[in-house]
């Protein structure tokens, strides 16, 4: 495991170093940026993330010291870096196999985050609607729970959970802007999934843990 965190930091590392030799003004621009002559902000599943445009480094603002999990570094670095120059959210979200280009990973997408999802709310609807409403999100019709969480302040995804009873197993879903990957790379939807994952599960009081990346 030792060799495998290793591996996230040079990877970490690298998007830090990449970062530096971008134009923050334009980014700042791009994305509507809130910034000071130290920083860059950006809020992320409501959290506001500093990024140091000395060091490059993301932090949490309000706890600097808290150690951010791979998936929100490398979702940040690469959406200032990927993200297409007129990128646009659409408002059309749909299921992870209709987003472009991301086929290849949907295995892990069902297999690491849906059935983590499913398995973690499972008898605790009234928690993840409280954790979702925590997270900004605006109710939908669907589901037992099913909300409209901001990723950023231009996108959304939507969480859409049916808890089981003596017939039927729990069911978890999420839905995508059609447009996510004009943001960021393909494989960043899984991260942006599990990462709404890993928020929910802190909001509603449960043990945080990353599932992908």
């Amino acid at each position: 495991m030792s060799g495998q965190e290793s591996n996230y930091d040079k990877v970490i590392e690298t998007w830090r170093l990449k970062f530096l030799e971008m134009d923050a003004e334009k980014l700042i621009h791009k994305f509507s940026l809130e910034s000071d002559e130290n920083a860059l902000y950006i809020q992320y599943f409501t959290h506001k993330m500093r990024i140091d445009r000395t060091s490059g480094k993301i932090t949490l603002n309000e706890d600097p010291q808290k150690e951010l999990n791979f998936n929100t570094v490398i979702t940040i670095y690469n959406l200032f870096y990927y993200a297409a120059d007129q990128a646009k959210a659409s408002g059309n979200l749909v299921p992870f196999r209709e987003v472009k280009r991301v086929y290849p990973f949907e295995a892990a997408y069902r297999k690491t985050i849906l059935e983590e999802f499913q398995r973690s709310f499972t008898g605790h609807v009234e928690e993840l609607a409280k954790a979702c409403e925590k997270l900004a999100g605006i109710k939908m019709p669907q589901g037992d729970a099913g909300f409209i969480l901001p990723v950023f302040p231009f996108l959304n995804i939507a969480v859409l959970f049916w808890d089981g009873d003596e017939e039927f197993d729990a069911q978890a879903n999420m839905l995508f802007d059609s447009n996510i990957t004009d943001f960021m790379h393909e494989e960043d939807v899984v991260c942006v999934a599990a990462d709404a994952l890993y928020y929910l599960k802190e909001a509603a009081g449960f043990e945080a843990v990353s599932v992908y990346g």
